[in-house]
């Protein structure tokens, strides 16, 4: 059996298809410092509840607002971002941004509805 040399040459994106090149998943909507902080807080109301329990629930209930507001945040400049790729472009025009808009679109809103 031959060994085929120009596939094996080729770099391994090219190989791959787009599922495979996601391996890692998809872009985190909040940063890591910020999620960790809002899981920090929310951690911190589970391990004190049994102690204090409103103030647990006080503190979780900020948690979840904090993560609320941030989402919303994050979501509203994606979205802002996303439309001025494909809004720039020429009415009509049939482009590679175009695709791009709409397939991040649908991953965000698919990721919504999982949640």
């Amino acid at each position: 059996m031959m060994y085929d040399q120009t596939r094996a040459q080729q770099p391994a994106d090219r190989t791959r298809g787009p599922a495979e090149r996601r391996a890692t998943g998809p872009e985190p909507l909040l940063p890591s410092a910020d999620r960790d902080k809002i899981v920090s807080s929310l951690q911190h109301a589970i391990n004190t509840f049994a102690d204090t329990p409103r103030e647990a629930l006080e503190e979780a209930e900020s948690a979840y607002d904090e993560a609320t507001a941030q989402l919303v945040s994050a979501l509203a400049e994606r979205r802002r971002l996303l439309r001025a790729c494909w809004e720039e472009q020429a009415p009509g025009a049939q482009s590679d941004e175009f695709r791009h808009a709409l397939r991040q679109y649908r991953e965000i809103t698919r990721r919504l509805l999982q949640l």
